[in-house]
């Protein structure tokens, strides 16, 4: 009975051990554990063995390689070495790596393998744009590299004045520190248009000229077809001649309508166009300034150009209108005017009749006189007072005072000078108008 009760209380089975203590001391005395079993022959195979190597070791690489990861995004995303805004030029065809050294060796980034590693993350390696940049301080590496992939280079700008000749262009654009090469040549005149053109550096001056062809392309063809009906220009050349005539005349972009409405009404009227400026092209070409008020000689002498002396427009323009003077000439005022001259502000005073011409021209003579007769007192005044103020020095030398500087001679009778926008058709011509 007693085993069966040992059995049922969970007594120790079959192949176990009890120890039964035999003094008190050997009671507190913990007991002895069975030894492990021994490992198995696949655990110790040389295969299991290598491959728990590799595991380890794979996973040792892929923690050393999380963490240069998060240390590599933190320095790309980090604050950039630069105090100062600097600007450094890429040229086309440099590698991703050039670049990466090119940016540390200015200082823009601190280390170029954190970059080269940004780039090839970013998968940027083919979207690197050539130009000039300007990178702002302390620009993160993140910062400049999304400044070269959007291109984001600095930006120059040209601006070419309306009624410049095109010799006048060609020589301001190689003025230009920017700009490089050369141009093939002066285009034909009145075939550019005016305006201010922004370039990168490394543009040559050949773009941009091929640039103002285009814009001229475009302009010129936009208003041809806007032209108001019944205009005496028979062709989109011939619009573009009066355009350049009416540049030339005045500066005020409000009065080109008006200008337009008067050369057009005298081809209208058979009369001839007597504008000055053509008289100045007709004499010097693409030079564009005179240097001096024409001479009666000058307007007198028969030129291809001269409108004093030949019949309807020249043959070509004298210049390189801009979109307003073109679409003045495409779209003139409704006037019955045939005169106008300058108002000594700037602007012109119009006329439908020569007898109304000639009082605005006497007005314009009478301003001329007495402004000239103002500078020359002005002039004179100076003078006296230069005297006076050398007239102590003179004496506490013990030599006679300079001489008063002898009066102004009269002024010219006022002309047309440099070909700048300060008259107009028959401006100054006491003849019967033809």
């Amino acid at each position: 009975m007693a085993n069966s009760s040992d059995d049922r209380n969970g007594s120790p089975g079959e192949g176990e051990r009890r120890i039964s203590p035999r003094s008190p001391r050997e009671t507190l005395q913990p007991e002895q554990v069975p030894a492990p079993p021994p490992a198995s022959r696949l655990a110790r195979h040389p295969v299991v063995v290598v491959l728990n190597g590799l595991l380890t070791f794979v996973v040792l690489v892929v923690v050393l390689i999380g963490a240069g990861l998060y240390w590599g995004k933190v320095r790309f995303d980090a604050e950039g070495p630069l105090a100062e805004p600097k600007s450094v030029m890429i040229t086309r065809g440099t590698t991703a790596d050039a670049i990466a050294g090119l940016l540390e060796r200015h200082g823009i980034i601190e280390n170029k393998w954190v970059f080269f590693g940004g780039i090839m993350a970013t998968k940027a390696q083919g979207k690197l744009k050539a130009g000039e940049y300007l990178f702002r301080r302390h620009a993160s590496m993140r910062e400049v590299l999304e400044t070269i992939v959007d291109g984001r280079s600095i930006e120059y700008s040209v601006t070419v004045p309306e009624g410049l000749t095109s010799q006048q262009i060609v020589d301001r654009l190689m003025q230009d520190p920017v700009l490089v090469g050369a141009i093939e040549g002066v285009p034909a005149e009145g075939t550019m248009l005016p305006e201010t053109y922004k370039f990168t550096r490394g543009t040559s001056r050949q773009q941009i000229v091929d640039r103002m062809r285009r814009a001229h392309d475009r302009v010129l063809q936009e208003v041809w077809k806007k032209r108001a009906e019944g205009l005496p220009m028979a062709s989109p050349e011939e619009l573009v001649t009066m355009a350049s005539i009416v540049e030339k005349e005045t500066g005020k972009v409000d009065e080109r309508p008006r200008v337009a409405a008067v050369f057009v009404n005298r081809l209208k009227k058979n009369m001839r166009l007597q504008s000055d400026p053509t008289i100045i092209y007709g004499l010097v070409g693409g030079q564009g300034a005179l240097g001096r008020p024409i001479l009666q000689s000058e307007i007198d002498r028969p030129t291809a150009y001269n409108t004093y002396q030949i019949n309807g427009l020249p043959p070509g323009p004298i210049a390189n209108p801009g979109r307003a003077a073109l679409e003045a000439a495409a779209d003139p005022s409704r006037t019955d005017d045939l005169y106008f001259v300058a108002d000594g502000t700037g602007g012109h005073i119009f006329a439908a009749t020569y007898e109304d011409h000639q009082k605005n021209v006497n007005r314009w003579r009478k301003l001329e006189r007495d402004r000239a007769a103002a500078a020359a007192k002005a002039a004179k005044n100076a003078e006296a007072a230069k005297a006076d103020d050398a007239a102590p020095a003179a004496a506490n030398d013990n030599e006679p005072p300079a001489d008063d500087a002898a009066d102004a001679l009269p002024p010219e009778e006022a002309g047309a000078e440099d070909g700048k926008k300060t008259g107009g058709a028959g401006k100054l011509d006491l003849r019967i108008p033809r």
